[in-house]
């Protein structure tokens, strides 16, 4: 069933913050569970921790303490539960705002559905590198092919 929905999640971010990930909209689960990449299916977490080398118990500290801020792409869309290929009437979140009240100087995208509305509606200064969906719907990425891609986020927090 499509409904409209607006975005509930709250940005993870501080002025600190030097890489900025987004998603396309919060799944069903992660709506439900108020926390971004909730649905215990998804690699989101499992591949932070490798590429980090470190045990996240509290996902909102582990991205302040690693300079890492989370959103999505959407504010409210119509939806039908978490299908990204569903999604349609698309508002966008001030992303470039967010951007100016950091340091923010790399944006990446999890997921095609992600990239692409980025490309399509976001008016930031920064360009995105998209990244593959870690969503159990990706089944054929292995967590370790994830893994080594994701690793661009730690290089290019280490880069500073």
């Amino acid at each position: 069933m499509n409904e409209r929905l607006s975005h509930t999640l709250k940005p993870v971010f501080d002025s600190d913050s030097r890489i900025l990930i987004l998603g396309s909209f919060p799944s069903a689960v992660s709506r439900k569970l108020n926390f971004y990449y909730a649905n215990p299916t998804n690699r989101f977490w499992p591949v932070l921790s490798r590429v980090f080398d470190e045990t996240i118990d509290d996902r909102r500290e582990f991205c302040l303490r690693r300079n890492i801020a989370l959103w999505d792409v959407i504010e409210s869309c119509t939806i039908t539960g978490s299908s990204d290929s569903s999604i349609r009437d698309v508002k966008v979140n001030d992303i470039q705002s967010l951007i100016e009240q950091t340091k923010i100087h790399a944006v990446f995208t999890t997921g095609g559905k992600a990239a692409s509305l980025y490309r399509r509606y976001v008016h930031a200064d920064l360009q995105a590198t998209a990244l593959p969906s870690t969503s159990a719907a990706n089944a054929s990425m292995r967590l370790e092919r994830l893994t080594e891609i994701y690793a661009i986020l730690r290089e290019t927090l280490e880069k500073d």
